[in-house]
């Protein structure tokens, strides 16, 4: 920000383009300090995807843009955008910051002052349970740290220093108020990216260059994922047509070459101008012919087989009578994904640990459910914050079901009743899925701290409700153990097989569980989930 400004404010879009390209340079370094030592949607990366969403809200803006125009970018780009909890939380920060903006003609540090106090309150109300040494701490000691220097007198320059030095201290303090960051011995990521993002934009403001804040932590792997394209139609993909300027163009030539490239081919019109229109998958073919016999406008390039789906997908949704209610829920693994939509899920968004969606890919599948209201199943814990934020912005009414695992999602699928009302299905659907007691079995990442003692990386741990309450070195002994944890008093078993646990190892695992544990009902299913070789849910 600078100071005095117009509602154009001058500079304002540049400044959030150094902050984000802070917290880019630097989100490796805050993702390994993630405290759990699975591969989670890392911090970092998930602060950083918010940013990028809304620097590219903010491309789409004019020359001088206005204070409202600007505000309403950053506020759209992020919600858009956002992922994991740190996005969540990040988004509802930045439009804390921009609400104050649109009221005033002129920037100066109280109004600075008055962004920080608001954008407290925003994030606050975000979270249902505010944790003390997280990044919503870090942001109320900015605010605190500048409304005094803003009534002191301090220009923006002074007053955003003040605000950086305030929000590392800050970081500096949270394993004081967060037991198991201290207990890890590193400072929260959310909590540091967020002064990253302070420190960028202050930087940009001033001239200089970034400060360095020590943290120790270990090297973390790089998570990624890869698209699937299945595209194998032997129809003409692109219907192609624009317009060709010339002098003596001869339609009949023209006519002759695109049949040898295509079909439904039209020419029409006079020698200087033809309207062109064909059927073929080398549009650039079609192109790069014609501007050699002269200029081409009005390039209108139509995906035939996108175009074919749409339409079909809008009479079926038409013509079929909408459901009360459906269901979006989250899934990684194409196992667990089918046993979704057979319990009567319409939309399975792929994500979870390793990738939480957006809030716009949340809403893009609510928005393809064919039903007057629909309930959201997360299935992890780091997804919650993202679902929420779909209520009252959907085009419809929505409910979610705060699921932290796919397993309480399939209890909670059981006990829904599409004659109930969206309310009553989301108290019923609540408790069975409360019920439910996930454990997981996976690989940590890098050296830790737990529950269960000192952690190596590379050994398997089981993980029950956030907590990693086994550790060992074979899956079978980790199942074994972790079950004698969470079956007391339960009835039923279901064993989840990640991708990387073929059929005989969990026929062997099946089977010693039952030996051990007589008295549970075991059922076993494929869940193709990544990263997890096991999960087991009991109730």
């Amino acid at each position: 920000m600078t100071e005095p400004s117009t509602p154009a404010h001058p500079g304002a879009v540049e400044l959030v383009l150094a902050a984000t390209a802070a917290l880019k340079d630097r989100r490796e370094e805050v993702n390994r300090l993630n405290v759990f030592p699975v591969p989670d949607g890392d911090t970092g990366t998930n602060m950083s995807l918010t940013m990028d969403a809304v620097v590219t809200e903010m491309a789409k803006l004019g020359a001088a843009p206005s204070a409202e125009s600007i505000a309403h970018a950053v506020t759209h780009g992020s919600l858009m955008g956002a992922r994991g909890n740190s996005g969540v939380i990040l988004s509802q920060i930045l439009r804390g910051l921009c609400e104050p903006l649109t009221e005033v003609d002129r920037v100066d540090a109280l109004v600075v002052a008055e962004c920080l106090d608001r954008a407290v309150t925003v994030a606050f109300q975000a979270v249902r349970r505010p944790v003390e040494g997280t990044m919503l701490t870090v942001l109320r000691d900015m605010a605190e740290a500048a409304r005094p220097a803003a009534e002191a007198g301090a220009d923006i320059g002074a007053l955003l220093e003040t605000v950086v030095d305030a929000a590392y201290e800050s970081v500096k303090r949270t394993p004081d108020l967060l037991p198991v960051l201290k207990e890890a011995g590193v400072v929260d990521a959310g909590g540091y990216g967020l002064a990253i993002l302070a420190e960028g934009f202050t930087a940009g403001l001033a001239g200089h260059g970034l400060r360095e804040f020590d943290v120790t932590v270990a090297k973390a792997p790089i998570l990624s994922v890869s698209p699937e394209d299945d595209w194998d139609d032997t129809e003409y993909l692109y219907c192609t047509e624009f317009l060709l300027h010339g002098e003596g163009l001869d339609r009949v030539e023209i006519e002759d070459y695109l049949v040898t490239i295509g079909g439904s081919q039209l020419v029409v019109g006079s020698p200087d101008q033809l309207k062109i229109h064909v059927h073929t998958d080398h549009p650039d073919q079609a192109l790069a012919y014609s501007l050699q016999r002269g200029e081409v406008a009005e390039v209108h390039i139509h995906n035939m087989k996108m175009q074919t789906a749409q339409r079909a997908e809008a009479i079926r949704q038409e013509a079929a009578d909408h459901k009360e209610i459906g269901f979006v829920a989250v899934a990684a693994g194409s196992g667990l994904a089918d046993i979704l939509r057979s319990l009567g899920v319409d939309e399975v968004v792929s994500g979870g640990q390793t990738m939480n969606p957006s809030t716009a890919e949340l809403l893009e599948a609510i928005e393809r459910v064919p039903a007057r209201s629909v309930i959201v199943l997360p299935d992890n814990r780091n997804i919650i914050l993202a679902a929420n934020q779909t209520v009252g912005i959907a085009g419809k009414p929505v409910g979610v079901v705060p699921t932290s695992s796919v397993p309480e999602a399939f209890a909670a699928l059981l006990v829904a009743d599409p004659t109930a009302s969206l309310e009553v299905n989301i108290s019923e659907m609540t408790a069975a899925a409360e019920a439910v007691i996930t454990g997981e079995v996976t690989t940590a990442i890098k050296d830790s701290k737990g529950k269960a003692g000192a952690i190596k990386a590379g050994q398997l741990i089981g993980i029950v409700d956030h907590e990693i309450e086994v550790i060992g070195d074979g899956i079978a002994d980790v199942a074994a153990r972790l079950l004698d944890v969470i079956a007391p008093g339960m009835e039923t078993l279901t064993l989840l097989a990640g991708a990387d646990l073929d059929d005989d190892a969990l026929d062997d695992i099946a089977e010693a569980l039952q030996s051990a544990h007589p008295e549970l009902e075991i059922e076993t299913h494929r869940g193709e989930q990544p990263l997890y070789p096991l999960i087991m849910a009991v109730e």
